[in-house]
Parts: C-alpha cells; structure tokens; sequence
C-alpha cells in the first residue's frame, strides 16, 4: 500500500518570503549566503514553540547541476510574535545550484538534512526566482577495493574529490562526510578530511557491504555534493538437473540458487553448441528464496553441456555455474 500523503502544517501561516538577491555568482566548494526573510506567524498555542525556527524551500526550475532543491538554515525570529513575526536567517547557495531556482515553501524546523525534519509536507509559497552561476562544481568518486568484494569480506573504498571543470583537486583538505546506511539517507555521516590531493581513504567491515555507502560534502543544512554505491558482490551460482538422463525431447527440470540474492533477478539456462559456444535455452527468475529452477530439453542423445549463467543484477556481477550434463537418451 503506498504511504497517506501528508499535508502542509496547519499551525503554520506565511504571508511573505523575501530573499535579498535574486541572482548569484558561486565557484568550486565556496557558497555565497543570501539573506532570507520570512513573515508568517505559528498557531499551535503551546508555549514551547516560542522559540520555532522555519526552513525556505527552493526548487530547481531550469539549468542543470547537483542540486535538485536548496534549503535555508534555520531562521530565528527577530521580530514581532510567534503568531505574527518575522523569522530571518541566510541560504546558503553552492555551486553545485547552477541553474534557476524558485521558492516554493516554507516547513517548520529544524531540518535535519537531507530529510526534513517534519511530519507534515512544506507549506506552499510561491515566491522569488534565484539565479544561480555555478562554476567548478565538486565531483565525488569511489574506487573500491577489491573491485568486486567477497561475501564475508572487509574492503576498502578511497573518495576523490575533484573539480569537475578541470579533473583536478582543489588543493585543499576538503571536509567530507562518509556514511554506511541510516546517514546516506538521513544525514549525520562522521566527518573526515581528505589530503590536499583530494583522496582519502576509508576500510569497511563485511557487514558494511550489506548496505549502502556514501560520501558527502555539506554545507549548513544540506550537502553540495554527494556520491551514494552499493559494493559490487560476486554471482556464487549453483546449478543441478533433476535427473541425469531423459528421453530426448523431455523436459528436465534444473534446479539452483544465487548466494545472497534475494531480488527477483533472471537467470539464464545455457547449452553449449560447439566446442565454446553457449547459447541461451531458457530463462526463468529468482524466487526470494535465492533459488531458481530451469527447464531444459535434451535435443539429441549423448552427454549435453548446459550451465546456469546469471546476468549483472542490482551490485551483484555476471556469473555462471559449474557445467553439468544432461545425457539425451
């Protein structure tokens, strides 16, 4: 069942939403702050929201990089009264916003990037349009190694931090943050630097590739640049005929399973033709068990070659089974 779709705060009001510029110029991992004003007013009639503080969303509407939305730091108010105030605060523009953005809401916060830290949606305004020039813009890479990594097995990953425009590293130890799970989806990765070189280098535990890895660069609240990677897994495949001989033209079921695979990925039944030819039989799915079955038909008498071969799926790379043999008979 999909999710109820939540709805804008109803104790949240906003009359006005004000930037001090509408158009900006940023490079490389610098940002520029733009002054924001909000006047509005919270109606929740508790006292412990006397002190709330509202984020401004901005959505991108033309031009192309990074960031897909922006968000203001959290605004204090420093005017009037928590029902008929003015919130003021900075937003933070980077580089990686090149392109046009609009306001489009205002939310309670505090926000805990990158997921807002509400329950209800952003209350709706529309309001100014930024301009942003966004050069040098960061790049996040990984290399990981092993490449491939061995169910079971640690491994290591090293981020680069580059210049998009150049290749090259800014010359800077960069703050980055690297996260496992949770924080590559709800922020709060710990925080690193890399070398003047851009790298920086990071081990993993087995269970970490289980899961999703990432790197980010942040500004205040959101990151400027990100890079998300599931480790690439090794196809572990396993593959037996239900009966050793048939009758030529029958049907053998074959019987197998994917180690730790529980997408319903294809798999394939291949035939060898010729002395290194396979060409594929027949295919069939995963079931979320991890196993499979094929069926295959022997087409003359004699021993017939015939393996599983598993395509690339999800991060887990193209593999195939022992031979086995089926003899037509």
């Amino acid at each position: 069942m999909p999710a109820a779709q939540a709805a804008p705060d109803p104790d949240l009001t906003v009359s006005q939403v004000t930037l001090d510029r509408t158009s900006v110029a940023v490079s490389g991992l610098n940002t520029y702050p733009v002054n924001v004003t909000v006047k509005g007013g919270y109606h929740s009639g508790n006292s412990s929201d006397d002190h709330a503080v509202l984020n401004v969303y901005l959505e991108r509407t033309g031009g192309t990089g990074g960031r897909q939305d922006i968000v203001s730091t959290d605004l204090k108010r420093t005017g009037g009264t928590i029902e008929n105030g003015t919130w003021t605060g900075r937003l933070n523009v980077a580089s990686t916003a090149n392109g046009t953005f609009k306001v489009t809401g205002v939310a309670l916060g505090p926000y805990g990037a990158p997921v807002a830290g509400t329950p209800y949606d952003v209350t709706p305004y529309a309001g100014q349009t930024l301009t942003v020039r966004g050069t040098n813009q960061p790049r996040i890479t990984a290399a990981v190694n092993p490449r491939v990594v061995p169910w079971g097995k640690p491994y290591s990953i090293t981020w680069a931090v580059t210049n998009s425009a150049t290749g090259k590293p800014y010359g800077t130890r960069v703050p980055i943050g690297l996260g496992v799970d949770v924080p590559c989806a709800e922020g709060g990765s710990p925080m690193y630097r890399t070398g003047t070189n851009g790298l920086i280098a990071k081990s993993y535990t087995a269970a970490d590739g289980d899961l999703l890895n990432c790197a980010h660069i942040y500004t205040d609240p959101y990151y400027i640049a990100g890079q998300w990677i599931s480790v690439a897994r090794p196809a572990i495949v396993s593959a037996a005929p239900a009966k050793a001989a048939a009758p030529v033209g029958s049907i053998v079921p074959v019987n197998g399973s994917v180690y730790h695979v529980t997408r319903s990925c294809p798999v394939q039944l291949q035939r060898l033709y010729g002395a290194s030819q396979w060409r594929t039989v027949g295919t069939g799915n995963l079931r979320t068990s991890g196993r499979f079955t094929l069926n295959a038909q022997p087409a003359y008498k004699g021993p017939i070659p015939y393996r599983a071969y598993f395509p690339a799926c999800s991060s887990v790379v193209a593999g195939v089974s022992k031979t086995f043999y089926i003899r037509g008979t």
